[in-house]
């Protein structure tokens, strides 16, 4: 199938060139061929300059509230000031999101009382805890541990691990994922690719919303994506959004057990870590007793800051209510503060804010769409979607009439390629507005190749899905038009081995960027589809975003 539509767009290519002067008349923007007859392989002439600039030494990696961050604002805002753009808010372009750092000074063991007789888990070895609240301190002190499955309510599953308990004071312990990923089944949440509802950040949030004391996770390799030394081998120093409760509404202790901890805690139960996977999957399950208390304190040294998100528009000519936002986080993660070097941040996530202000300038240099377009670029992605998440919650514009998003975030710079992946595949009809027009550049959609991993929950986008907005998180795969997937493989996994989050991660002016300009050319296009349509995305029927967007479907009537 797939080289019968490939040779379908060559035939459109060819009479699309034999007619280049009249289509030109109608639509500048249609896909052209450059002299090596790949399509549309340039979309900007500014964007290696913004790219090289943005993750120089002189921008410090961009880390919230430092010298870099004041660059880059400087930087974006000058450029969309001469583009014309306008300003929600002032002459930088700027809303503020107040942040908060909080440093475990002091965390203890874990203790553990289960018929009379203590035990400890070691802190980091065995567990790891934290508190988000804002707050001197937090001293859980014999709390009952409950083992609640999955820890998910999901009314659109007909799943609800919570039913029938009451869990105040109580610690709820609960599997990473869902059960989809655990059987497999695609009837079953959706199958291999995780939902929200597997997503350790979900668990947390229920357990708070169900009125727990504390939220464990159990930690296995397969159903978390990642090993253990990415839970307790990074920096303990967490960041959160200044709330006006402090972050009371948080459980008091959040945190994660290993595999091998489960299984004692477990024991005191009387059952194994494999007999509770078939018990969390039962018809009939129901909460288990684990006949253990857990007592636990932590400390904290906490600090405010601000960062900024970077926000303009451009107002659309008939429906200016109505809106397409552009996102992409323009933080990294500064300078080490032991050794001094820096982190530029090239391909994350210049390359993704390099593309939205050549995005800015591509739409002031045409004709004013009809709906109104949105360029956001958002800060602290690397603290925890804190940027996204502020603006989700405190829209400048609002959300119930937000058409779509786009978010781009780290492309890769090894060349022209011939997959589109799209993160999140079906969630949404957003990927069926692109596919025209990556068929038309002779390449084809692909859905990401590990989507059990939750990477839709991992970037800025998400924090607008989660308040309803359908979206569009995608980027150039591996298929390298010339040099084959092999090439495209092994370029991408030396990146993320080798420079994904470390300080080789840096500018090389011998980039083969056609790959970003190809992306940049479905992004416009799509976009300017619906934001000169009467067109509203809509999530898949039974997604868990649907009912919020649901919410709000006055305002777009």
């Amino acid at each position: 199938m797939r080289h019968l539509w490939l040779g379908a767009s060559a035939l459109v290519l060819l009479a699309a060139c034999a007619e280049a002067p009249q289509q030109a008349e109608v639509d500048p923007y249609a896909p052209q061929a450059d002299a090596e007859g790949l399509i549309d392989a340039h979309f900007s002439d500014t964007y290696r300059e913004h790219l090289r600039t943005l993750s120089s030494d002189e921008f410090e990696g961009r880390a919230p509230g430092t010298r870099g961050e004041e660059l880059t604002i400087d930087y974006i805002a000058g450029i969309m000031r001469d583009l014309g753009i306008q300003s929600f808010t002032n002459e930088d372009y700027t809303q503020p999101v107040p942040l908060v750092r909080i440093a475990p000074s002091r965390v203890t063991n874990m203790q553990l009382e289960h018929n009379g007789e203590t035990s400890e888990l070691t802190y980091r070895s065995e567990m790891m805890g934290w508190t988000n609240r804002v707050v001197d301190g937090v001293t859980v002190e014999n709390s009952d541990m409950v083992f609640v499955g999955y820890g998910i309510v999901a009314p659109e599953f007909g799943w609800n691990d919570y039913e029938g308990l009451d869990v105040e004071g109580k610690t709820v312990v609960m599997f990473v994922n869902d059960p989809g990923y655990a059987t497999q089944d695609p009837e079953l949440f959706n199958g291999n690719a995780m939902t929200y509802y597997g997503r350790w950040t979900y668990k947390f949030e229920e357990a708070a919303r169900q009125g727990a004391t504390g939220a464990i996770i159990i930690h296995e390799d397969g159903p978390a994506g990642y090993g253990w030394g990415v839970i307790a081998g990074g920096s303990p120093v967490r960041f959160t959004m200044k709330t006006e409760n402090n972050n009371m509404h948080r459980v008091e202790l959040e945190g994660w057990v290993t595999a091998d901890s489960a299984e004692k805690l477990f024991a005191n139960a009387g059952i194994s870590l494999a007999e509770a996977h078939e018990l969390a999957l039962s018809s009939d399950f129901a909460p288990v007793d684990l006949n253990t208390s857990m007592s636990m304190i932590v400390e904290n040294e906490f600090s405010y800051l601000d960062t900024h998100n970077i926000v303009g528009y451009i107002e659309g000519s008939t429906y200016p209510e109505e809106h397409i936002i552009y996102m992409a986080h323009w933080d990294h993660m500064g300078v080490d503060p032991i050794s001094g070097e820096i982190f530029n941040g090239a391909q994350d996530n210049a390359t993704g804010t390099a593309a939205l202000l050549s995005m800015a300038e591509k739409f002031a240099a045409g004709e004013t769409p009809e709906r109104t377009v949105v360029f956001a670029f958002v800060g602290a992605e690397e603290r925890g979607l804190l940027g996204s998440a502020w603006y989700a919650e405190n829209p400048l514009m609002p959300l119930g009439k937000t058409v779509a998003g786009f978010n781009m975030d780290m492309f890769y710079a090894h060349g022209p390629v011939r997959d589109f992946v799209v993160v999140g595949w079906n969630n949404s009809n957003m990927q069926d507005f692109a596919e025209s027009h990556v068929i038309a550049q002779n390449r084809y959609m692909s859905p990401e190749n590990n989507p059990e991993a939750g990477i839709f929950y991992r970037s800025d986008h998400f924090s607008l899905a989660k308040q309803g907005v359908p979206v569009l998180y995608a980027k150039g795969g591996v298929d390298h038009f010339t040099l084959g997937r092999e090439y495209g493989e092994r370029e991408a996994a030396e990146f993320i081995a080798n420079r994904y989050h470390k300080v080789a991660d840096k500018y090389d002016p011998e980039w083969d960027l056609r790959g970003i300009h190809q992306d940049m050319w479905v992004f416009f296009r799509t976009g300017r589809d619906l934001a000169n349509s009467r067109v509203w995305p809509q999530w898949a029927t039974g997604n868990e975003f649907e009912a919020k967007r649901l919410e709000t479907e006055d305002m777009r009537r």
